[in-house]
């Protein structure tokens, strides 16, 4: 497969005759600071074995100039080996010495080596991600998980900076305007796992010590990075507080110390992702770090992102998948450590599972119904099928169906299997059969079948109760009906509610049991009265879609916010906007449950979700001629419950962003400009940053701010997050100047990071501005071809899904999709799947459509 791809059996092949010993990777970045200065230069010396000497193989490179090539003492010529994305080499000897000399590219699409200017001071930062092949955007090397070797990086950089990489520093040496880190050799790992931190960081240093089973003691030094002008705003020590218990529980959990030395954790600027496990050097997205005030489910959600990436130095690591069929073999298991571990490691967030409930498995249910759904393991090509596969399948479907796993094997059973995993392949690759191996030791199950209905089929089940009563309101037979094209053994509880004599509903009865084929008996539940409610999956225990019979239903009609316990309550909120994604519940009815009892909601992360999901009901999946009075509902319960709230809560705050995103009438919106003026005040809310710019884009979605007032709200706030929420204000004004300007900062030039290409395209993308994007529809697909062969495939997809038309939701916007599919059968695969992704978004849109009409 030429070009910049490369195919799973190109790997194989590599794989089969190659065994790397060690990279030696230098990197002179001390052009950095002089914005004219494109590239930096690159050496890598490669030290591999081949079991058929004589043959020839390929690095990955992808670099503006290739400077020499020299393979064991011979010169090669650039012009010929090199062909823009790899180095052909040929005549390989039995031991080899490799050294590429390039002129590698700074990045701004956070691929590769990103470099970013802070506004706010001018300083220059670097840091570098990989995640799943642009490590070749940096130095020269053989781009897949399975060659894994130590790595050497020295780095020379301005002399003022602060360097960091994946393993500790040995030594620092000064010449002039410069600086040299030579840093120590990593332990076997992965290419996509380097990483290079370089800039003036402001760093918290910390120290983790632990004394191991064996008497001696574990020493880990601990680091918190961020720019300088965030460091008055960073809570370092909430970050390594968290770092710590995490470091303990999985310690105790996994009975393998960790094998990394230090443990830094960057925080980065224009960040793709929300984090990548680079071991030893873990970089995340610096929205963590919040400038204004956030809700507790934010320090919640960077938590357990913390957590995930810890997980990670085990589960991705340590023991690295071979090829990215087997991604879910890190991410599911770190999307579920994640959870597991916010509890596990006693940390203050209780209610991780409520999130997990509402929130990932939200995410995964989305994707698994996508006509482009795939099985946990996946069938990944190439590397642009796997790009696309770091989706709610490999996350949270993954990480579901390693809950139900433990639900099924017992607890004990699986960290068992997890710790003779990690001890049986410490440093080494491993495939599906690795991991069903030991837990089949552990548990003493036969998991091949659990395996192929779980980890091998794509779909989602449905799960629904029927009941029977007899004349007195007695069960006469309770039974589980379960829909799907692949139905699956599910190990689930059935909840049943009645009210008390205050009116809440409360747990009365809960039985647990194996659901298998299309029918299941629960014969526990005969005899007993009629509940108020059967909740099918109480406590969450697997992956499916849960369906009420037509009496439950009406009890959360009429009832769900009297449901006591969180996540009971976060299940019957998370059925409930299924059955309106699927055209089951009139929009208008979803609605009109989140304006009845979101104010009643405890959780905070779960009224942020509602909060979303009502706005996309009335955007999407209403009736047309319904949007504007569903909109101002949700505009007047905002209202009325910012100002019932308690405060300085972070219920006020949700609900003032909350009124910010459906403010629309001329009350919401004056009460909205007052808040910015200081003329109107709600009792407790602060209006910091954060929410001047939310109020803003409300002002700017209306018309109703002039370009006067913007540029002086980004003097104010001349940083990175300013400019991102001023070009988003600038994109949302509702004029056919404002959108023809965001179209053509992202589609006819390509020089936006991909933090402003988003912000462009959600400013352009205003559901009620669809009448001035419509005529962007046809453009838009027009475009497609270009764009993927042009841009690198991080912005390509941005754009591609960012720009779709979904906000038309007509007939004719649906049709178009489907002549772009059908007139180009031959496109990218990854292309096609985010087109048909989109177009399969708008055909649901459709559907929920005609159920509110009806």
């Amino acid at each position: 497969m030429p070009g910049k791809n490369l195919s799973r059996e190109e790997a194989q092949q590599r794989a089969g005759v190659l065994a790397v010993d060690g990279y030696l990777v230098r990197l002179d970045v001390t052009s950095a600071p002089d914005p004219a200065a494109a590239t930096f230069r690159s050496t890598t010396t490669v030290t591999f074995r081949c079991s058929q000497p004589g043959t020839g193989t390929f690095l990955d490179l992808l670099a503006p100039a290739v400077r020499s090539v020299t393979l064991n003492g011979r010169e090669l010529d650039p012009a010929t080996a090199y062909d823009g994305a790899r180095v052909h080499i040929d005549g390989l000897a039995a031991e080899n010495v490799l050294t590429v000399e390039a002129d590698c590219a700074y990045s701004r699409t956070g691929e590769g080596l990103h470099r970013f200017v802070d506004p706010a001071d001018g300083e220059t930062y670097l840091y570098t991600h990989y995640e799943p092949a642009d490590a070749r955007r940096v130095f020269a090397n053989f781009e897949q998980p399975d060659l894994k070797a130590p790595f050497t990086f020295t780095v020379t950089a301005p002399a003022a900076w602060d360097v960091r990489s994946n393993a500790v520093h040995e030594s620092v040496r000064t010449e002039g305007d410069a600086r040299t880190w030579e840093f120590a050799p990593t332990t076997p790992i992965s290419t996509y796992l380097t990483a290079v931190v370089a800039g003036p960081y402001h760093v918290v240093n910390d120290h983790y010590s632990r004394e191991l089973p064996d008497g001696t003691a574990l020493e880990i030094p601990l680091a918190a990075l961020c720019r300088q002008s965030l460091a008055p705003h960073f809570d370092a020590e909430e970050i390594l507080g968290v770092t710590k218990l995490g470091l303990d529980f999985f310690h105790e959990t996994f009975d393998y110390p960790y094998p990394f030395g230090k443990y830094d954790q960057a925080f980065v600027p224009e960040y793709n992702i929300g984090a990548m496990e680079n071991p030893g050097c873990v970089t995340f997205k610096e929205e963590f770090v919040f400038r204004s005030k956030v809700t507790d489910a934010a320090y919640e959600s960077r938590a357990n992102v913390v957590l995930h990436e810890m997980a990670h130095m085990w589960f991705g690591d340590l023991v690295t998948p071979r090829w990215w069929d087997d991604l879910w073999l890190k991410e599911s298991f770190a999307d579920f450590m994640g959870s597991y571990a916010l509890i596990g490691a006693r940390t203050r967030y209780s209610s991780a599972w409520v999130t997990f409930a509402n929130q990932r498995k939200a995410w995964a249910y989305r994707q698994d119904q996508f006509p482009t759904t795939h099985p946990i393991t996946a069938d990944i090509r190439d590397l642009e099928d796997a790009k696309l596969n770091f989706d709610g399948i490999t996350y949270a479907k993954g990480a579901s169906v390693l809950k139900q796993l433990v639900a099924y094997v017992g607890a004990e059973a699986f960290f068992e299997g997890a710790r003779r995993y990690f001890k049986r392949h410490a440093f080494g690759n491993t495939e599906l059969a690795d991991l069903l191996g030991v837990l089949e030791e552990t548990s003493g199950r036969d998991l091949k079948s659990w395996a192929a209905s779980w980890l091998q089929t794509a779909g989602v089940n449905a799960l629904t109760p029927q009941v029977t009563t007899d004349a007195e309101g007695r069960i006469t037979e309770l039974a589980v009906l379960q829909d799907g094209d692949v139905l699956r053994p599910h190990r689930i509880a059935v909840g049943l509610y009645d009210r008390d004599a205050d009116g809440a509903l409360l747990c009365t009865e809960r039985i647990e049991l194996d659901v298998t084929g299309a029918r299941t008996v629960v014969a526990e539940a005969v005899g007993r009265r009629r509940p108020d409610l059967v909740l099918l999956n109480d406590e969450d225990l697997t992956y499916c879609k849960i369906r009420f019979d037509a009496e439950s239903l009406e009890t959360l009609r009429t009832g769900l916010g009297d449901i006591r316990d969180e996540l009971a309550r976060a299940l019957a909120w998370s059925a409930v906007w299924n059955l309106t994604r699927d055209g089951l519940m009139p929009a208008r009815d979803y609605v009109a449950l989140v304006l009845r009892f979101a104010g009643q909601e405890g959780n905070i992360g779960v009224l942020q979700s509602l909060h979303a999901q009502s706005k996309t009901a009335v955007d999407l999946y209403a009736a047309p001629e319904w949007r504007a009075e569903g909109a101002r509902k949700l505009a007047d319960g905002a209202l009325h419950e910012l100002r019932a709230a308690v405060p300085g809560s972070d219920h006020q705050l949700a609900w003032a962003r909350f009124l910010a995103r459906t403010a629309g009438g001329a009350e919401h919106l004056g009460l909205v400009r007052g808040l910015l003026a200081g003329s109107a005040r709600i009792d407790g809310l602060e209006v910091d940053q954060e929410l001047r710019w939310s109020l803003w884009l409300a002002l700017a979605a209306a018309g109703q701010a002039t370009d006067e007032e913007l540029a002086g709200e980004l003097a104010s706030d001349n940083t990175a997050g300013g400019k991102r929420e001023y070009t988003q204000c600038l994109a949302a004004r509702p004029t056919p100047e404002a959108k023809a300007a965001a179209w053509s900062a992202v589609i006819d030039s390509d020089e936006l990071p991909s933090a402003l290409v988003e912000a462009n395209s959600a400013g352009f993308a205003i559901p009620a501005q669809r009448d001035l994007t419509a005529l962007y529809a046809a453009p838009y697909f027009k475009l497609l071809e270009r764009v993927w062969a042009e841009r690198t495939i991080e912005i390509a997809m941005r754009i591609v899904g960012g720009f779709f038309p979904i906000a038309q939701t007509d007939e004719q916007t649906l049709a178009e999709a489907d002549v772009w599919l059908d007139g180009h059968p031959q496109a990218a695969p990854a292309l096609r799947r985010l087109v048909l992704e989109r177009r399969d978004d708008l055909a649901r849109a459709l559907r929920a459509q005609a159920c509110d009409r009806a």
